[in-house]
């Protein structure tokens, strides 16, 4: 389903195709490449395409995959140039993207080697110039790009033309900027270890394909991709070039749009359905932007801020913000899993299946520090209020630990078997192999199989010392070790049916009566999205059980970003003792602490990225005139009418 595409009246100046999640933007993106494969074999010629790398046209390229293996596309006339790849980079390396685009598409598809094209970041400095020389003239003698497939940076880049980049640059070696460096260091292991110079396409090389396809999905894009789409175009980013191009167009879902004119401000475009959500929405904006308590907004605000048809149809102004009041205020609750009738008092607004009491509470954590980041506080109150709280870990984590701490554990191991008398001898042989790995280990190797089991268990370790922080019992701990996720590298497999039958079986054992799960899809590497659309698949298999059609699933955020206050269902209020405890909760996970593996864009502390981001919300919602609390975390409860939030 895709809504209107932007035609420059609101201020977008690049066509632009908004889809209700990303895997239908990855359909259409993979339909009209395949398209112009086909328009070309229909008349016998090359089909130029070129190609973009990283997690986003991941989805793409399966989609071509699949289509060819139905035997509904053929390469065989297809010749691909690539944007980029980092300098220096071995052809082999598990970063490159030689690599990548072979295991990610070429070896799945009948294309040629010879009309394969990808920077080559092994040649020798000297020999760079000549080769980008090379590069154009090959991409020219081939007729052109009929349809060039992009991403975006975070700092606005297209391939690897950093803020600065001059409409008229050609393919060539670019220094890569800092914010580039960072969002690549998960890749890499360390931004220390991230190649500081990249070859890519100019942006001259780019503007001149026939079709130009950009994507971006999820929230972590939405800010840079307004810029580009309905900002000045700009040296200073380089994706903003697009509008000079006639036919351009930028795919995205909803996430990704989330910050354009259309998306933040629908009114503006036209007649809106103004059913109570988008109410809400448009109260709570207007508020925000006049930065005042929704009870004291007037008709006037209305009128000036262009919800004069809201106001018309719905209004006065003071009916309008009651109803809005009053839909929000129930909505904070210091019961998650509901209040008991012994607990009630006059005046208490009652939930669905506040009898049930206490309840089984199923918590899914895709990494294992995940629950108490982003739902902590709520942790809390559900063991403290009786309930049968248990928590499965679907990922083992173990690519995220520090190979010095794996050898301090190991160490650890060798002198603990020899205090107690245990096999010294097994443990000391360990230790040594450990150390002999990790000291000739080179930056971004895969680790060998033994050590990612040690860099596990510490992960257990630390969910079951925050898990005692909280006060909950151990046994309810969970550790699936989700197959999809054990590679030992940041590629990850698709995943399977073995990954649904794990996540399937523990809900057959448990039946919770509430489900949480990470709806905070901006994971850099796309573990959220994967264990979420596993835990969905597993609860529609499931959906005839009678357990499963009176179980509540609530989606809940905070490690990478926060619900908009418009969508919260259910905002659970933390109290200073309690964010205390949450903290401490989340310090257990020593191997995350101070410095984490895969920090994503955001360089603070996973503890201090929690805490002002609960503080944010409970500081919202005391500017829209509820009552003021220390911190609050958001929920919001998962339905199949609203399972886009989930895509």
């Amino acid at each position: 389903m895709v809504e209107p595409s932007g035609d420059g009246t609101v201020g977008e100046n690049i066509r632009t195709r908004v889809f209700r999640s990303s895997a239908e933007a990855a359909d259409y993106a993979a339909g009209q490449i395949a398209q112009v494969i086909r328009s070309r074999q229909k008349e016998a010629g090359k089909c130029v395409l070129g190609l973009a790398t990283g997690s986003t046209p991941v989805a793409v390229y399966r989609r071509l995959i699949h289509m060819h293996r139905q035997g509904e596309l053929s390469f065989k006339n297809v010749v691909t140039f690539n944007l980029d790849e980092y300098y220096p980079m071995h052809p082999q390396a598990a970063q490159s993207y030689r690599r990548f685009m072979h295991e990610q598409l070429f070896d799945h598809v009948d294309i040629q080697p010879a009309n394969i094209h990808i920077p080559d970041g092994s040649i020798a400095p000297e020999a760079v110039a000549e080769f980008c020389r090379r590069y154009e003239e090959q991409i020219l003698a081939a007729g052109g790009l009929d349809i060039q497939l992009l991403g975006i940076g975070r700092s606005g880049h297209i391939g690897f033309n950093e803020p600065g980049s001059t409409a008229e640059s050609r393919t060539r070696l670019i220094t890569l900027d800092r914010i580039t460096r960072l969002d690549a260091a998960g890749d890499f292991f360390g931004e220390e270890h991230v190649p500081r110079r990249a070859i890519t396409m100019g942006v001259a090389t780019i503007l001149e394909a026939s079709k130009i396809v950009l994507l971006a999905f999820g929230e972590n894009k939405a800010a840079i991709v307004a810029q580009a789409v309905e900002g000045p175009a700009a040296s200073q980013l380089p994706a903003s070039y697009l509008q000079r191009h006639k036919n351009a167009e930028v795919v995205l879902d909803r996430a990704g749009a989330a910050e354009l004119t259309r998306s933040k401000c629908p009114w503006r475009f036209g007649p809106v359905d103004w059913n109570p959500a988008a109410i809400r929405k448009a109260v709570i904006w207007l508020a925000r932007t006049k930065q005042k308590a929704i009870l004291k907004l007037t008709d006037e605000h209305y009128n000036e801020h262009g919800l004069q048809d809201l106001l018309a149809d719905k209004g006065p102004a003071y009916r309008i913000n009651l109803d809005v009041f009053r839909d929000l205020t129930p909505r904070v609750t210091g019961w998650p899993g509901g209040k008991p009738a012994s607990a009630a008092r006059p005046g208490d607004i009652r939930r669905a299946r506040d009898e049930v009491f206490p309840k089984r509470v199923l918590v899914f954590s895709p990494h294992p520090d995940d629950d108490v980041i982003s739902m902590g506080g709520t942790l809390i109150r559900l063991v403290d209020q009786g309930h049968e709280v248990h928590v499965a870990y679907q990922t083992s984590g173990n690519i995220a630990v520090f190979d010095s701490d794996a050898v301090r554990f190991t160490d650890f191991a060798a002198d603990f078997n020899r205090l107690f008398g245990l096999d010294a001898t097994a443990a000391a042989q360990l230790e040594r192999q450990t150390e002999e790995f990790v000291r000739s280990k080179k930056p971004g190797e895969p680790d060998q199989p033994q050590l990612l089991k040690v860099k596990a268990l510490i992960r257990r370790g630390e969910c079951r010392a925050a898990a005692r922080e909280i006060g909950m019992p151990v046994e309810r701990l969970h550790f699936l070790d989700l197959p999809f996720y054990e590679t030992g590298v940041i590629t990850k497999n698709p995943p399977g049916p073995e990954d649904t039958a794990i996540v399937r079986a523990l809900l057959e054992k448990i039946k919770p009566h509430q489900i949480y799960a990470a709806g905070d899809l901006t994971d850099p590497h796309g573990t959220h999205r994967v264990c979420l659309d596993i835990l969905l698949t597993a609860l529609r298999e499931l959906e005839a059980e009678q357990w499963r059609r009176q179980c509540e699933v609530w989606l809940y955020r905070g490690a990478w970003q926060e619900w908009p206050p418009e969508t919260v269902d259910m905002a659970i209020p933390i109290s200073p003792q309690e964010l205390l405890r949450k903290r401490s909760a989340i310090f257990k996970h020593q191997s995350q602490k101070d410095r984490a593996m895969f920090p994503g864009t955001d360089e603070r502390e996973f503890w201090q990225r929690a805490e002002a981001r609960n503080r944010g919300t409970a500081e919202l919602f005391d500017t829209l005139g509820l009552a003021e609390y220390e911190a609050i975390e958001g929920f919001v409860r998962w339905t199949p009418t609203n399972e886009d939030l989930a895509l």
